[in-house]
């Protein structure tokens, strides 16, 4: 859970597939826009899929990790498996409705849509892990 003291940039990590369609851009987009908008810190997916030890320590040690995925494919998820790293936030586009095109013209409201989401898929997993915290 979030304190007063830190903020959500210091306690979240993202990554996002940044695929050939409009899901994988859109999901770079939003977490390009929340890094921006201080919820989070987007780090390189590429880098844990690598097995690259500064990116795979950060998502090892960083409290909240959010993978972000376009499409049920799930590059990301199969980078974070290679690397032996557990997610504990994920979402696929796909799965809110969102319709995987090659139309690479985001839209502003889908754009919206996906970081409401990782808003709030953030929300209740830090909510659930309160929960079980002695």
């Amino acid at each position: 859970m979030l304190t007063m003291a830190s903020k959500p940039g210091d306690r979240i990590v993202i990554f996002a597939c940044s695929g050939g369609s409009n899901v994988g851009q859109l999901s770079n987009r939003a977490a390009v826009e929340l890094t921006g908008e201080g919820f989070g810190k987007m780090s390189c997916l590429a880098g844990v899929g690598g097995e690259l030890m500064g990116f795979v320590h950060a998502a090892m040690t960083t409290p909240v990790v959010v993978v972000i995925d376009g499409c049920a494919i799930g590059c990301g998820k199969a980078c974070f498996e290679k690397a032996d790293v557990p997610i504990k936030v994920y979402l696929v586009l796909t799965e809110l409705g969102i319709e995987k095109t090659g139309d690479m013209e985001l839209q502003a409201a889908e754009t919206a849509k996906v970081k409401e989401a990782v808003r709030q898929a953030v929300a209740r997993y830090e909510e659930e892990t309160a929960k079980i915290a002695p």
